[in-house]
Formats: C-alpha cells, sequence, structure tokens
C-alpha cells in the first residue's frame, strides 16, 4: 500500500512532508509533489505534517480525487525525486483549500536538490 497526494498540494508545495519522510519517495514539479507508490514505505509521518492535508492512504482517496493515484504513479516517473522543495510557491496559504486545481498543475520538469 502507499499514500497519494492530491489535489491540495497544488499551488501549496509546503513541503514540510520532505523533511520526515524516511524513504526517498517524493518527487517535484514547479508546484506540487507526487509520491512514488513503489518507494512509499506506508509509514503515515508526511500525512501527519503536510500542511495542506492532501496526502491520503491510497484506500482513503476520496472518490472525486481517485485521478491523483494515477497521476502520482505516472508522474514520480518522470519528475525528479526530491529531499526538499527547490522552488518555493508563492503565498501558499491563498490556494490552501481551493478546489478544482488540477487545470493549474504545471509539469514543468525541477531540478533535482
Amino acid at each position: 500500500m502507499t499514500h497519494v497526494v492530491t489535489e491540495n498540494c497544488i499551488k501549496c508545495k509546503y513541503g514540510t512532508c520532505l523533511s520526515v519522510c524516511p524513504v526517498l519517495c517524493f518527487h517535484e514539479a514547479d508546484d506540487f509533489l507526487v509520491i512514488n507508490p513503489e518507494e512509499c514505505v506506508d509509514c503515515t509521518m508526511c500525512v501527519d505534517v503536510c500542511e495542506a492535508n492532501a496526502i491520503y492512504h491510497i484506500d482513503s482517496v476520496p472518490d472525486e480525487q481517485s485521478h491523483f493515484i494515477l497521476l502520482n504513479a505516472e508522474l514520480s516517473k518522470l519528475l525528479p525525486l526530491t529531499t526538499k522543495v527547490s522552488k518555493v510557491v508563492n503565498n501558499p496559504d491563498a490556494m490552501n483549500g481551493i478546489s478544482n486545481k488540477l487545470s493549474m498543475i504545471d509539469i514543468t520538469m525541477t531540478e533535482p536538490t
């Protein structure tokens, strides 16, 4: 089993999850993060610290966000692995809780850290 980063990370990307993850499973785009399901050890530490409440266990992802399961799996193959946020999102608090952000994502490849 694994955890999934969902919509509320888009344009928020606080990055606190990166500092507690005991394995290398997070990958970074310019304005959001994804989890590699093959690397996640299901420890739940990222869930507890995510300021955007954007990380769910795969079995608990809300139905309307289920497409993020595949999105995390596919994008984690393309995006660089990261252990810290390399590109900070401007004013993440203003975007926290906003819905329908999927169309806002930028799949630009962030330089690995």
